[in-house]
């Protein structure tokens, strides 16, 4: 589900628990070829380091539009914001998303 900046505030204060990718998500077709070919041992050398990464973290700011309008936020561990769209809310023990 796509949420604005102002969803996102709205839903998840600062601090909230969040698994973020980066650069690519898990299911991303270059996500998708890169684990293929790394289990294959067939990896480029150009493709340098892995797309795949992924922080289990909080969040550092509320969220907030950048000029060309995607939504973005910080989190703990990485540097400049990440897109909504690669943060993923994790929900505490009881299944409820907490800060």
């Amino acid at each position: 589900m796509k949420v604005n900046a102002e969803q996102w505030n709205a839903r998840y204060p600062v601090g909230t628990r969040v698994m973020a990718y980066p650069s690519v998500r898990p299911e991303d077709p270059l996500a998708v070829a890169y684990q293929e070919r790394a289990a294959a041992g067939s990896l480029p050398a150009s493709w340098g380091s892995d797309p795949c990464r992924r922080l289990n973290t909080v969040t550092r700011s509320v969220a907030w539009t950048l000029g060309h309008g995607a939504p973005v936020v910080l989190v703990e561990g990485e540097t400049g914001g990440i897109v909504l769209d690669h943060v993923d809310p994790i929900p505490a023990e009881g299944g409820e998303v907490r800060g």
